[in-house]
């Protein structure tokens, strides 16, 4: 018995105080989470000795429950649409919604299906409506607002990305074949397959989030799938200087770059960014001009209302046909462009765009993958010698430093925080080196005790040679501006 709960009963003898009455102790608040995915994680399952580590396992009980949620959601969906193959979407009405829940309260009230001892019956239920009419175990991550990024490493080991970091779940699904089910309902509404013939696949969602698979025979510990979500809220300049990611002063000139034409080179790794500063970018893109979007999935959100967007094709058993993002390059210059955005030039495509840019689309845009803006300006090189055109390297140089005005580097730094690290010019060729001048750059200072990077963005001390465009354009900097500041000692 809990000592709190004695009393001494009868008076207190000579010499001895009197007993005191326990105090009762409040009740303690349960602790609010500072997790922001608490409500949607789960315990991780243990794992036995021999267990692949990249593979995992689903204990025998979890089987149990999804393989009796998927028997009840494919029985209740052939029922209201038995023409419908269960690889393909099935869309959400409030009518088809309705039926179902009469359906599945007369098999609860016939004792058909006993709901799981590990689920409340409603949970179990909203699992069954997500199997019927969404993407199965990934529905609640779509749907879940804190979440930017959602990783599938084969059927048992799911991961979402938050603020920069990045959290294992728990959740599973049954097997191999439930999770390319999942990427079938994905993809065969675009006309594309997925298959051991094309197990390499990108599409996206009807929301537009980006989206990745790899499955068998490519995928070796299972079929994976990467899908990058869709902002609900389109991110605007202000949001970046808000979030740190630039200063005013920078959105300020990135403004002016854009209205002057100047031709632009996101550049930055994997998730840092680059479609969304191309998309704030493009905000400034005045709407009397006619532009052009080139992607392999469309991800893109263009406000304006003279805007083109093409999508490249893959092959498929019906249509073998490929098109290629050079392919739309080469057409978008048919079109009257006055811009052209590519979403990422990863290949031959890049002379391509390098060549519009030079001759009368000036203003154009993509990305490209690399770590630093001289590290880009080499893959730039890269990328324009697989076009297969016999270039001497002093030539492809010239060539980008006459057709590029600027990189802008985006970064995803050690904390999660997602910032712009460099406003780079290039400034043109000295011998065969080219010329790149920091406009602006962000200072590393470390780290701060709560493990958040410490540093500032900071002038690079020269005023941009763009300055004379940028002034016919009305935009006249002070010098100031571009000035390094002195540090305080």
């Amino acid at each position: 018995m809990a000592l709190t709960s004695l009393k001494r009963k009868g008076p207190a003898k000579d010499g001895q105080k009197p007993a005191r009455k326990p105090i009762a102790k409040k009740k303690a608040s349960p602790k609010k989470s500072d997790d922001p995915l608490a409500e949607i994680k789960l315990p991780l399952e243990s794992e036995p000795d021999g267990t692949p580590i990249q593979r995992g396992l689903i204990s025998e009980g979890r089987a149990e429950r999804l393989k009796l949620q998927l028997w009840l959601a494919d029985n209740l969906r052939k029922s209201i649409a038995p023409d419908v193959p269960l690889d393909l979407p099935l869309e959400r009405t409030p009518e088809r919604e309705e039926v179902i829940r009469k359906r599945f309260d007369q098999v609860m009230q016939r004792g058909s299906v006993k709901v799981p001892p590990d689920v409340t019956q409603e949970e179990f239920y909203s699992n069954v409506c997500d199997e019927i009419f969404g993407f199965g175990p990934l529905e609640m991550f779509i749907r879940f607002d804190a979440i930017s990024e959602i990783m599938v490493n084969g059927p048992y080991i799911l991961l979402v990305e938050s603020k920069g970091r990045i959290h294992e779940t728990g959740q599973k699904f049954l097997d191999d074949e439930h999770v390319e089910r999942i990427v079938k309902r994905i993809v065969k509404p675009l006309g594309r397959v997925a298959s051991p013939e094309t197990p390499l696949i990108d599409a996206r969602l009807p929301d537009g989030s980006r989206v990745n698979s790899v499955i068998r025979p490519c995928a070796i510990d299972g079929p994976n799938l990467t899908i990058r979500k869709f902002s609900k809220d389109s991110l605007g300049i202000q949001d970046l200087i808000n979030f740190g990611s630039l200063t005013p002063n920078m959105a300020k000139f990135l403004e002016a770059a854009v209205i002057s034409r100047l031709n632009m080179v996101v550049s930055g790794g994997t998730g840092s960014g680059k479609t969304t500063l191309i998309n704030v970018l493009s905000s400034f893109i005045p709407s009397h001009e006619r532009t052009v979007t080139i992607e392999d999935a469309a991800e893109l959100q263009f406000k304006q209302r003279n805007v083109v967007r093409l999508e490249t094709k893959k092959s498929t058993p019906e249509s073998p046909g490929i098109v290629t993002i050079r392919d739309c390059v080469i057409n978008a210059l048919r079109m009257r462009p006055e811009r052209i955005v590519i979403g990422e030039c990863r290949g031959g495509e890049t002379l391509d765009m390098l060549q519009a840019m030079n001759t009368g689309h000036d203003g154009s845009m993509t990305t490209v993958h690399a770590n630093d803006p001289r590290s880009c300006f080499s893959r730039l090189e890269s990328l324009v010698l697989m076009a297969g055109v016999d270039f001497p390297i002093d030539v492809v140089r010239k060539q980008i430093a006459n057709s590029v005005d600027m990189i802008i580097q985006a970064s995803r730094l050690r904390d999660g925080s997602r910032k712009i690290t460099h406003i780079t010019e290039i400034q043109g060729m000295e011998g065969e080196t080219p010329i790149l001048m920091d406009i602006f750059k962000f200072e590393d200072y470390g780290d701060g005790p709560d493990g958040k990077i410490i540093g500032a963005h900071e002038p690079g001390g020269i005023r941009p040679k763009s300055g004379e465009r940028l002034k016919q354009a009305g935009f006249e900097f002070p010098p100031s501006m571009f000035m390094k500041q002195k540090k305080k000692k």
